[in-house]
């Protein structure tokens, strides 16, 4: 009954070719596949069907390839951590873990990958391609995987939950993610300044403030940033896109935080307290310059004089 409902059957599709990922692209079967099954690739039939666990494929040898994984056969283990594969070619992509090879190149900003589907997904950056749509709301995303994660918005479908709190998540790496606020890791650490934090990613961000790089453009004025969701913040100044609105007076907002600092005026919350004299405020801007009261900092200056003011 479930595959009624065309939200689940889309998760399903989806998170098969997110799962083989690494066979769904018949230049990384090493042209093992013949020019027929290459075809059943591009059609939307995907006449192949696991009687095991109900998986799909476009193509009778990625189904051979699957098969493998119940069968329990990976007869080709990594000389280095011992992991075993069921194919030599997911041996070689794996075993460039541990060399950090990494043979394919973007041409354009010289970024270099493990597989070419890994550099096939970044050229998307350049490029501005998203071939993957989302039915239901339009919304376009460069990765399938993407569009998977997106679909569990509609259907309100979270698999992850903490042991500790019992939150649940959408995505396994916020659940992994969560985990690391009650257990207080840091495992990702800048070896420029020393800062650490939980995500990787949120490294990978941080070091771009020291390497001044702005890899994301503004096509309408060329500003560039140096985070993704930054340039996305800046394009609905272009758009004058408000995506976020209030339930209680229908004010609309470009950002998510701007909507929760509104909202205070509704609910009288005030969240920043001041530890010298006791008053409380909704922002932190707000708290920051009252403070300047009781330090007697004067940080704003009189262009004409020396005169300087709190």
């Amino acid at each position: 009954c479930a595959f009624k409902s065309p939200i689940i059957w889309k998760l399903l599709v989806l998170k098969q070719e997110a799962d083989n990922f690494m066979v769904t692209r018949s230049n990384n079967v090493e042209n093992s596949l013949t020019s027929e099954s290459h075809c059943n690739t591009d059609a939307a039939e995907k006449p192949y069907v696991c009687n095991t666990c109900g998986k799909i494929f476009s193509y009778s040898a990625a189904l051979t390839v699957h098969m493998k994984t119940h069968r329990g056969e990976m007869p080709y283990a990594c000389e280095i951590c011992g992991k075993g594969f069921y194919e030599t070619f997911l041996l070689k992509y794996h075993e460039r873990i541990h060399t950090g090879e990494k043979p394919f190149s973007c041409e354009i900003c010289g970024k270099g990958f493990r597989s070419n589907d890994g550099l096939t997904v970044h050229m998307r950056i350049h490029t501005g391609e998203k071939p993957y749509d989302c039915e239901i709301c339009g919304k376009s995303f460069s990765r399938s995987r993407s569009l998977l994660h997106h679909m569990r918005t509609h259907s309100g479908e979270k698999r992850y939950s903490c042991e500790t709190c019992g939150k649940s998540f959408r995505l396994s790496s916020n659940l992994l993610c969560h985990r690391r606020t009650h257990t207080g890791e840091k495992r990702y650490s800048c070896e420029m300044c020393g800062k650490s934090f939980r995500q990787r990613g949120h490294l990978l961000c941080h070091m771009r403030t020291h390497t001044g790089e702005k890899r994301y453009s503004c096509t309408a004025c060329g500003k560039s940033f140096s985070q993704s969701g930054n340039l996305l913040l800046h394009m609905r100044t272009h758009t004058g896109e408000k995506p976020y609105s209030c339930e209680t007076c229908g004010r609309s907002f470009s950002r998510s935080d701007n909507l929760t600092v509104h909202m205070r005026t509704h609910t009288g919350e005030k969240p920043y307290l001041c530890h010298t004299c006791g008053d409380r405020f909704t922002h932190t801007s707000i708290l920051k310059s009252h403070m300047k009261k009781h330090t007697g900092e004067k940080l704003s200056s009189c262009k004409t004089s020396v005169r300087r003011f709190s």
